[in-house]
């Protein structure tokens, strides 16, 4: 499929948006989407080409939006349709593609449908959401078919099923093995499981239509239940990647799968290594394990963890997709929480110079920090913390809005080394500046990026530093990378590489050269980036 695959994506730089919390336009103390058509300059700047943009839909917000109650219809404190359909398009105008949130496995239980279809009376919504026979079967049952159910919650005989908290009420894909015995059970091919199918389809082109790049989907894998493989969730994906591939060629689909081998199968041109799922560990291996991640500085930690994994899925995908590498997202602690400061600028060079799709999350670029012990703010808990405004200045609610504290989202942080944009600016050895920096190497030399080689020249298990090469016919990088505090010393022997043509950034690295060898000691928390000849 990769034939297939729009030409823009290889060369993207995305940048997560939580909206809430990016900037706030008109101040009333919660960020919007003119909020983000107001920092798209800097986005442009920064290098990021691509967005991401958490759930921006009419919503009660008991999920920080994902629980819709109108596909249709963007959240009154996030602004207009007209709003996003500006943003598209003055994201266009600076070569900036926007891509939304599609929550497509449940809505809210707000939502029209659901409330029509929790009516005794059988109506055209009544299947939209999977329902038990009565009010006293739960839907737990020994066989792979067995479901979450929420119980009394309406006037309809029986129980819903729902996909994560209480309120999320799952749409209706059918289950892939029905059982005869319960006929609440629905099969792929209903007619009343082909109307929800075709309502998501709808969604997608009506936003395509408007301007959108694409979609991130959320829980990408919940769809059809009792589907042990995934083959009859991966054959709605593939009809959607049909659709868009017929009428919407330079779409693309992002997948919350975190199965690269399997998503690629359903027809998701990006899916990402994430905190959970079967390549979690290998992902929280990086900067999430405490003292045992290998870019924290007591050098406890093993790259080959997260190297094996990713380089076997790599190889798997790479004619069809792409994996997508975070910084973090909305769900997980910011790297910051375990790792230090300084380290946090050697796990960003490694993510933006591997050969996937690297995702940063909003502030990480400046290395904001999780803020513990927060109170839950819609339905967050322990993700609280990642979700704080945005930092863009010193100063009053450090730039997110010009509206009374007590009215803002959420807390800013206001410690004395938090970090903000217009600071990190000015100075030209800050995380900031060597991010944008490296955004630019990247998007200016095609071999730091999707299409370049990779090749680990010392990843040794439990061993620092990290050393490959990323190469392609014209051109060969070297990255070395030591976030121990200890000084490491390596050796690479007959390497083709004759002499460094080029020292990109370094803060300290040293490379000597002998015959066939390269001698490479590295500072504690140091890294480097050189051409080579």
């Amino acid at each position: 499929m990769k034939s297939n695959m729009p030409e823009w994506v290889k060369d993207a730089i995305f940048y997560q948006v939580y909206p809430q919390s990016f900037y706030d336009a008109n101040n009333d103390g919660i960020g919007d989407i003119p909020g983000i058509t107001a920092k798209l300059d800097y986005l442009k700047s920064m290098g990021f080409n691509a967005i991401w943009i958490n759930p921006c839909f009419e919503s009660p917000f008991q999920d920080a939006g994902y629980d819709i109650s109108d596909f249709y219809k963007v959240a009154p404190r996030y602004g207009t349709n007209d709003n996003l359909r500006e943003l598209f398009r003055e994201a266009k105008k600076k070569h900036i593609r926007v891509c939304l949130d599609l929550v497509a496995g449940h809505t809210s239980v707000e939502h029209p449908w659901f409330k029509q279809s929790s009516k005794p009376k059988p109506n055209q919504y009544s299947n939209y959401y999977i329902w038990t026979d009565n009010a006293w079967e739960s839907g737990v049952s020994q066989d792979k078919n067995s479901v979450n159910t929420v119980s009394g919650f309406a006037e309809r005989n029986g129980n819903f099923v729902s996909n994560f908290f209480y309120f999320q009420p799952a749409l209706n894909y059918g289950f892939a093995k029905p059982d005869p015995k319960k006929s609440w059970q629905l099969p792929v091919d209903h007619e009343d499981v082909k109307a929800v199918r075709e309502e998501m389809k709808n969604i997608i082109r009506f936003w395509l239509n408007m301007g959108a790049s694409g979609f991130r989907v959320d829980m990408a894998s919940s769809l059809v239940k009792g589907d042990t493989h995934f083959d009859a969730t991966i054959n709605f994906w593939r009809e959607v990647r049909e659709m868009i591939d017929a009428d919407y060629p330079e779409t693309i689909l992002i997948s919350e799968w975190g199965d690269p081998e399997i998503s690629v199968q359903a027809g998701f041109h990006i899916d990402f290594f994430l905190h959970f799922g079967k390549h979690g560990d290998a992902y929280l291996s990086l900067c999430r394990k405490g003292d045992l991640s290998f870019f924290h500085p007591d050098g406890k930690g093993d790259i080959t963890y997260f190297l094996d994994d990713f380089i076997r899925q790599f190889h798997k995908v790479k004619e069809f997709a792409y994996i997508g590498l975070p910084s973090g997202n909305h769900d997980m602690k910011r790297m910051h929480s375990d790792i230090p400061y300084k380290n946090v600028e050697l796990a960003l060079a490694f993510i933006l110079t591997m050969p996937g799709i690297p995702f940063m999350y909003y502030g990480d670029e400046i290395g904001m920090k999780y803020i513990p012990h927060l109170l839950s703010k819609e339905g967050a808990y322990d993700r609280t913390g990642s979700r704080t405004p945005m930092h863009w200045e010193a100063g009053k609610n450090m730039g997110f809005s010009k509206a009374r504290e007590k009215d803002i989202y959420l807390p800013v942080d206001y410690s004395r080394d938090a970090p903000n944009v217009k600071t990190q600016e000015k100075n030209p050895d800050s995380l900031l500046s060597r991010v944008k920096k490296i955004i630019q190497l990247r998007k200016n030399h095609p071999s730091l990026g999707t299409q370049g080689q990779f090749s680990p020249l010392f990843a040794e298990y439990k061993k620092y530093p990290l050393i490959y090469l990323r190469s392609d016919r014209d051109e060969k990088f070297l990255i070395a990378i030591n976030p121990s505090r200890q000084k490491t010393e390596s050796t690479l022997r007959f390497t083709k590489l004759k002499k460094i043509a080029e020292t990109l950034i370094n803060t300290g690295c040293h490379l000597k050269f002998d015959k066939k060898n390269i001698r490479i000691s590295l500072d504690g928390q140091s890294y480097g980036i050189f051409r080579m000849d």
